[in-house]
């Protein structure tokens, strides 16, 4: 499950960046906050809390 939702978060990282031409008005803010939601998925994996698999 945890690994399923980091491959989800690191997709939408990547699908927000400003280089895209929908979302170059955006500027840096989604990038940021999807960059902590995937930190924080990360520290939680790293801590045991979500389960890599299923």
């Amino acid at each position: 499950m945890g690994l399923i939702l980091l491959i989800i978060v690191v997709l939408l990282l990547i699908g927000v960046l400003p280089n895209w031409g929908y979302s170059r008005d955006w500027g840096y803010g989604p990038t940021g906050g999807l960059g902590l939601v995937l930190l924080i998925l990360v520290v939680l994996l790293i801590a045991g809390v979500l389960p890599l698999g299923f």
